[in-house]
C-alpha cells in the first residue's frame, strides 16, 4: 500500500510521535495550523470517515477515548478543536482516516 500514514506507522517515514498504543498513533503535524497541532490515526488503514463500519469502529472509538488524554498530555487544559476532513470536497489530503487536535491558543471561530 502506498499510504503516507501507513508508512509513518511502520516507521518507514519519520515522525514526531506524541502517543502510540496497539490501536492508534499520534504525531505532530509537519504543517501546524496552531501552536499545538497533532494528528491521531488508527493503525488499521481506513480511507476516510465514509469507510468506518462495524468491523473497524472499535479503532475509531478508541481514538475518541484517547483524544482527551492526548490533549491533556499536550497541555491543552483550556480547550482544543478536533477536526476530520472527509473526501476531496472536505479537503482530505491523505486518504487515511485522521483526526487533527488543534490548540494552544484561542482558535479562530471560522477555522474548521
Amino acid at each position: 500500500m502506498d499510504c503516507l500514514f501507513c508508512k509513518i506507522i511502520d516507521g518507514a517515514i519519520p515522525s514526531s510521535k506524541v502517543y502510540e498504543d496497539d490501536k492508534i498513533y499520534a504525531f505532530k503535524d509537519i504543517n501546524p495550523q496552531a501552536p499545538v497541532h497533532v494528528l491521531v490515526i488508527p493503525k488499521v488503514h481506513i480511507s476516510s470517515m465514509d469507510e468506518v463500519n462495524e468491523a473497524n469502529a472499535e479503532s475509531v472509538k478508541h481514538i475518541f477515548v484517547m483524544i482527551p488524554q492526548i490533549a491533556k498530555s499536550l497541555g491543552l487544559e483550556n480547550g482544543y478543536r478536533v477536526i476530520s476532513n472527509c473526501g476531496d470536497d472536505g479537503c482530505q489530503s491523505v486518504k487515511h482516516l485522521h483526526f487533527h487536535i488543534l490548540g494552544g491558543k484561542k482558535l479562530n471561530e471560522n477555522m474548521a
